[in-house]
Formats: structure tokens, C-alpha cells, sequence
């Protein structure tokens, strides 16, 4: 099985800027075989239902990004650590939400939550304006 664990939301003012950081870990027959999954990023605002942010494949070499985010916001991973991020820059009071980092069943990019088979706990953003 896989434990993954978001950080690094907290409290900024409009244009401000935050770095999101998943760390991944869990029961596998070893890092490399964890690694060749798919990432993505997903975001819940409270009343609405979960979006699409962004995702990245197993090597991170291709990347996809929702309309609301792109220019914005860059996804990245680092496989040595086990470890995907989300660098979000020029935040919007719009983009308030929990952010739920999660990982594919299969190693490309995937917009669908159902292509995804281990969610994170969530960290909360909250852009002020």
C-alpha cells in the first residue's frame, strides 16, 4: 500500500505565492516500482465539487494542466524523494480550497479521479484578497 502526505498550504494574500509538497511511502517492492506512477493534483472548495488541477506522468516529462491554473501554477516531481510539488504563484482568492495530492494506477497523466488509486490527506490554501 501507499501513504501519501501533503504539506506546505497556509494563509497568503492575493498575487502571493505557495509550494505544495507531497511525500509518498508505503508498502512496495521498492522505490523504483513506486515511482513509474502518474501524479496529480486536485482541489476541493468547501459546497463545490473536487477539481482537476494538475498531473504529471511517471517521469516527469509530460505535464497537464487544468484552464483555471495553467500559467500559474507548475507541477514537478522528484523521484529520488518520492516527492511531487506544486509550485502555485500569482493565487487568487478563487483558488481557496483543500489541496488532495494523489497517485495513478498507471504512469501517465490523468484528469479523471477515478484513474487514481491513493489520495492524500489534504492541506488547506486560503488566498485572502
Amino acid at each position: 500500500q501507499v501513504q501519501l502526505v501533503e504539506s506546505g498550504g497556509g494563509l497568503v494574500q492575493a498575487g502571493g505565492s505557495l509550494r505544495l509538497s507531497c511525500a509518498a511511502s508505503g508498502r512496495t517492492f521498492s522505490r523504483n516500482a513506486m515511482g513509474r506512477k502518474g501524479r496529480g493534483w486536485f482541489r476541493q472548495a468547501p459546497g463545490k465539487e473536487r477539481e482537476f488541477g494538475a498531473a504529471i506522468n511517471w517521469n516527469g516529462d509530460s505535464t497537464y494542466y487544468a484552464d483555471s491554473v495553467k500559467g500559474r501554477f507548475t507541477i514537478s516531481r522528484d523521484n529520488a524523494k518520492a516527492t511531487v510539488y506544486l509550485q502555485m504563484n500569482s493565487l487568487k482568492p478563487e483558488d481557496t480550497a483543500v489541496y488532495y495530492c494523489a497517485r495513478a494506477a498507471g504512469g501517465y497523466y490523468y484528469t479523471s479521479p477515478g484513474a487514481y488509486d491513493y489520495w492524500g490527506q489534504g492541506t488547506q490554501v486560503t488566498v485572502s484578497s
